[in-house]
């Protein structure tokens, strides 16, 4: 009996041991199954993450609120699509003029700033659906009656990003276009009576009109079409439908309508211009800590290694490696800064050459040193009388123990002020580095002054801290050509 019962037992047990096995493969196959369908059926920059370009400046769509946080209605829609894909967002800034760019070279996923659809960028970019419509219209001076239509443009200067479908409705009205960076200098321009008209997204002046309180200007026409604001990403992404499905779902549980009635229903907050500053303050220093200075300094000492490597082969009696040096010299110096950035940061990826924003800016600047400090450097050697060589060889001293020695000590007194121009204008030129996705002092400044148009003090300000860096680094270079003079033969 007990033999009968235990193998019952063991009868009943086996098929249910099976059948618990087989539940739990389905169940585990169901789960895996449904991790995957959560998960994005595409690439992405950084896995897991979707890396965003966005512009940072372009109120209520993009830009930094009170405490610097990056908000507005783009960047709210693209992070409820991000959430519902089950990826973790980044953003990275850039003037307008550069998202494209960057976009092609890599740097991200997928443009949020509110692009109009368009047949050309369709042709050669990857769009979504269209998340909100808006009409485009013409801003004027409030005491400006002669522009009441699109072809009243013929002939106006109007201020346009050249990327933008508004640049091309201006161009094909017949306006001479003025290129700037994004509309908040375009509407400082137009306000100061330096161009006549820009065309802009509706949506964008009325918030414009509303926070600025600006009677000054006012819309004096609307443009025939309607412009359809999608995102962009590279052609082949294979992204598109997955955000297409999430705009869907957006618009469908109202969401959507939500996050429109946030940015453009609201009531327009009032900050004097003090508090406006006194916020701001804090993150300009912050940036100019830990952006523009660090980058100065390290692009200033490895661009006068390369400098003192290129000036002595400048010197060098082998023609080969003379002329080497005077082509470097004459690339760098021909040809502007910022194309050097561009050419490091965004043509270089389409060798498979990809650097960081950071480095390659110090990649850039330092070349630029060189180019420009290799000659001051050459020449400060060349100043030198030549019976400081000759004395030296007598007591057995050979080329490079006299050069480190002898030479460059009395050279370095006679290089250090115009050196000291040289990376008192790297300072200055650090601003440039925002067109390659770098926060220093000056981006930061912009992204102050774009939702409260209060260029005035806000550049004012970031002046200031220039002015006290550049103060310090002169304060440094007397102290240094004092310590220097005892170098110098008599």
């Amino acid at each position: 009996m007990t033999f009968r019962s235990h193998a019952l037992r063991r009868s009943i047990t086996l098929p249910l041991l099976i059948l618990t096995m087989l539940l739990a493969v389905i169940a585990g196959s169901t789960a895996v199954a449904s991790r995957a369908d959560a998960a994005p059926a595409f690439p992405t920059v950084e896995p897991g993450v979707l890396t965003v370009g966005t512009e940072g400046t372009y109120s209520p769509f993009t830009y930094h609120d009170d405490t610097g946080k990056l908000t507005g209605f783009d960047v709210d829609v693209i992070t409820d699509i991000a959430d519902r894909l089950g990826l973790k967002i980044k953003f990275v800034e850039s003037p307008f003029d550069s998202l494209f760019p960057a976009l092609e070279a890599g740097r991200f996923d997928v443009i949020a700033n509110q692009i109009s659809y368009s047949d050309e960028r369709a042709a050669k970019y990857d769009l979504s659906d269209p998340y909100v419509e808006s009409a485009g219209v013409i801003v004027a001076k409030t005491d400006d009656d002669s522009i009441k239509s699109v072809a009243d443009l013929r002939g106006k200067t109007s201020a346009q990003s050249l990327t933008s479908n508004y640049a091309e409705i201006a161009k094909a009205a017949g306006a001479n276009v003025v290129s700037v960076d994004g509309f908040t200098t375009a509407i400082n321009l137009l306000d100061q009576g330096r161009v006549q008209a820009t065309v802009n997204d509706e949506l964008t002046v009325k918030d414009y009109l509303r926070t600025s309180k600006n009677t000054s200007l006012h819309v004096a026409a609307t443009t025939p079409d309607v412009s359809r604001q999608v995102f962009a990403a590279r052609k082949g992404s294979q992204m598109m439908p997955a955000i297409n499905e999430q705009i869907t779902a957006l618009r469908s549980d109202g969401t959507l309508d939500k996050t429109y009635a946030k940015y453009f229903n609201a009531t327009a907050s009032s900050s004097s211009t003090w508090d406006v500053v006194r916020r701001n303050l804090v993150p300009m220093l912050k940036a100019a800590i830990t952006g523009t200075i660090p980058l100065t300094a390290i692009s200033f000492v490895i661009g006068l290694a390369i400098a003192l490597g290129v000036a002595i082969a400048r010197m060098s009696n082998r023609r080969v490696v003379s002329s080497i040096a005077a082509l470097y010299i004459s690339i760098i110096r021909g040809t502007p800064l910022l194309v050097q950035l561009f050419i490091i940061f965004y043509a270089l990826p389409e060798l498979n050459i990809v650097v960081s924003p950071f480095p390659a800016a110090v990649v850039a600047f330092s070349l630029n040193v060189g180019g420009y400090a290799a000659e001051i450097i050459r020449a400060a050697i060349e100043s030198i009388n030549k019976g400081q060589w000759e004395a030296a060889a007598t007591i057995g001293m050979n080329y490079r123990t006299t050069l480190r020695r002898i030479i460059l000590p009395q050279a370095a007194r006679t290089a250090v002020p115009p050196l000291s121009n040289t990376l008192i204008s790297l300072v200055k030129d650090t601003s440039l580095a925002s067109t390659i996705l770098v926060l220093e002092l000056f981006r930061r400044t912009q992204e102050a002054a774009a939702p409260t148009f209060d260029y005035l003090p806000l550049y004012a300000a970031a002046a200031v801290y220039y002015l006290v860096i550049c103060l310090v680094l002169s304060f440094g270079q007397s102290n240094l050509e004092t310590r220097l003079r005892k170098f110098v033969a008599t």
